[in-house]
């Protein structure tokens, strides 16, 4: 089965572009307006979205999405919400969309329950990084057996012949981490990232390769993708939304017209949309 997420990306780079990918958690700042910052998201110029479902040890996230994972737990936002509200953003868009998260919440909803009904609910793919990428991992059978898109991470400390396995086991993309910490990180020396980027770029034949953590600005994006299809933005988003729900004095449509602005700007280094 072709991914339509991979084929999505690769379309993007044989018409000379970079892909982006855009992350914000689920219920976050609340479960209200989780959807209409998908929207902006999505109008601002993602290529593809992540939806971060709550949990709460996110042991390969910093501390802009742990604080964002437990204020949407601390309001009540439930797998189920969180896949409802896949489903309503995929009513309205075809941007491809993936979720994000850890095992612990879907082995406790059901691993074959949970890729039945994320696929029912419009979504492309799933990233979780405490799952080992092996052909005999349950996570990959249902996800394999319902036509979604299991997305394993490569770090700069995975040999090739383990960057190998990982590409011929995953599908939609390949998860380059480009640091080895979490999520918010800074970038540190861009000469080994790259050294490491173009590593496994040659390595890599299966999917397209993106690279997260640590990705904050366009210039940002523009360096990091020089061996990559495409850079993903999770932390800088979360802060910026932080910041633009906490300024009393902006209305429900400036706050989102910030996030689009925000992603607009990744995406070309301009700030009109």
């Amino acid at each position: 089965m072709v991914s339509r997420l991979a084929t999505h990306i690769r379309s993007i780079s044989a018409n000379g572009g970079k892909a982006l990918g855009v992350f914000v958690t689920s219920g976050f700042p609340t479960p209200s307006d989780t959807l209409s910052i998908l929207k902006a998201i999505d109008q601002g110029g993602a290529d593809f979205i992540e939806l971060g479902m709550p949990f709460s040890d996110p042991l390969a996230e910093g501390l802009p999405i742990q604080h964002s994972s437990h204020v949407a737990l601390a309001a009540g936002i439930t797998m189920r919400q969180t896949l409802s509200l896949a489903a309503a953003f995929r009513k309205q868009s075809e941007t491809p969309l993936v979720l994000m998260g850890y095992a612990n919440p879907i082995v406790k909803y059901g691993i074959s329950n949970f890729f039945r009904d994320a696929r029912s609910s419009g979504v492309d793919g799933v990233i979780l990084p405490d799952v080992l990428p092996e052909l005999d991992s349950p996570f990959l059978m249902s996800a394999r057996a319902e036509g979604v898109d299991l997305i394993s991470l490569i770090a700069p400390t995975t040999p090739d012949i383990r960057i190998a396995q990982i590409d011929e086991l995953s599908s939609g993309f390949v998860y380059a981490v480009s640091v080895t910490g979490v999520t918010g990180s800074d970038l540190g020396s861009k000469t080994q990232i790259q050294a490491y980027l173009e590593r496994a770029s040659v390595v890599i034949s299966h999917n397209p390769l993106m690279v997260g953590f640590g990705i904050r600005t366009h210039a940002d994006m523009v360096e990091m993708t020089l061996h990559t299809d495409g850079a993903i933005v999770g932390s800088a988003l979360v802060r910026v939304i932080d910041t633009l729900w906490a300024d009393q004095l902006l209305s429900s449509e400036d706050r989102l017209e910030g996030v689009k602005s925000f992603v607009h700007e990744l995406k070309t280094g301009s700030m009109h949309v």
